[in-house]
């Protein structure tokens, strides 16, 4: 059988995250990849997408696809991600998701169920194990030695995104957190490598939000209902009793915005924007430092590669589901311990 060269690739949702950065990333890519179809229950959309990127194929239901592409990139709302994954999936194709994997851990679990069972690749766009920073620190955490507390802020000062279906929770499933801080906490949680979550003490905000007449830079939004958190904290144990204090926001009273995970070692230490690494050597404490340029766009150019590269046989996925999975285990955990007031067990 001859192999693969070129993987025929389907969108499905056209909204923003496709149009900046998936399909100028596959476009990128054109010697291993072709777009071939995009889909949209808005049709109207869906042409005007096609026609600006010169894609032939145009849908509004995504089971009529199937047939012409050997993958899809999910990019619709959170509430579709697994019915239409685990549709793709049992119709022989690969999958590239929008992060976060599903709504719910249930749902990602048959996400993952539904890739073993037909052998197809599942990957989820958490994106930033693709930044430079992210990868330097990657490569740096042997000098770090056993961590012992890391501390993840994905902080946006009053930056409710007030556009489509963001502010929606039978839509997302939740705010500021399932949109946001999964990139950080994702990120994170793949520089601590395979150290697993036994607890979750968790509480979200959306007073913030809630309060007419206040300044919001990325759009309107209907203060009434809103019905998302917009500010989260959690404090997460691991079994090797090391620790996570995880913070994110959409709408912080904060000097400016924050993004940062900074993690404390045994032998040395790290924080990642802007990389830098701290260690004892010759008798002194040094910080060493490197330039990087964190690229949104080449990271997403790069884990489009990686997802391409790995249905053609080529490497191996970066973002694993198995882990993915473990990010929405936290998600819910984070959502749980905050409506119950008591702290989560991770089974």
């Amino acid at each position: 059988m001859k192999s693969m060269t070129k993987l025929r690739m389907g969108i499905i949702g056209v909204g923003g995250i496709a149009e900046s950065r998936h399909i100028p990333a596959y476009l990128h890519l054109n010697k291993i990849v072709e777009v071939t179809a995009v889909c949209d229950v808005n049709s109207v959309r869906a042409k005007e997408v096609a026609n600006k990127f010169e894609i032939e194929h145009v849908y509004d239901d995504y089971h009529a696809m199937f047939s012409i592409v050997d993958a899809v990139t999910i990019c619709t709302p959170n509430k579709f991600h697994a019915e239409i994954a685990i549709a793709a999936l049992d119709a022989g194709l690969h999958v590239l998701c929008e992060k976060p994997m599903a709504m719910t851990t249930a749902e990602a679990e048959l996400m993952l169920e539904a890739s073993k069972r037909n052998g197809k690749k599942l990957s989820i766009a958490y994106h930033y194990r693709f930044v430079e920073s992210v990868q330097l620190a990657k490569k740096t955490m042997n000098e770090v030695g056993d961590p012992l507390v890391t501390r993840v802020q994905a902080m946006r000062r009053r930056k409710v995104p007030g556009w489509g279906v963001f502010t929606n929770q039978q839509m997302q499933g939740g705010g500021s957190l399932i949109d946001w801080g999964c990139h950080l906490l994702d990120a994170a949680l793949w520089l601590l490598d395979k150290r697993k979550p036994v607890e979750v003490i968790g509480q979200t905000y959306n007073r913030l939000s809630k309060t007419p007449n206040q300044i919001n830079e990325w759009g309107a939004f209907d203060h009434d209902t809103f019905d998302v958190d917009d500010h989260v904290t959690a404090y997460i144990r691991f079994e090797d009793h090391s620790t996570m204090l995880f913070e994110c926001s959409w709408a912080a009273n904060i000097k400016e915005d924050m993004t940062q995970i900074s993690i404390s070692g045994v032998d040395g230490g790290l924080q990642v924007f802007p990389f830098e690494s701290y260690k004892s050597k010759h008798g002194a404490f040094t910080t060493s430092s490197a330039y990087v340029q964190d690229d949104q766009h080449q990271a997403g150019i790069l884990q489009a590669k990686n997802f391409i590269e790995s249905c053609l046989g080529h490497a191996d996925l970066v973002n694993k589901p198995e882990e993915s999975l473990q990010v929405t285990q936290l998600i819910d955990a984070i959502y749980e311990s905050s409506i119950s007031g008591r702290s989560v067990r991770i089974p």
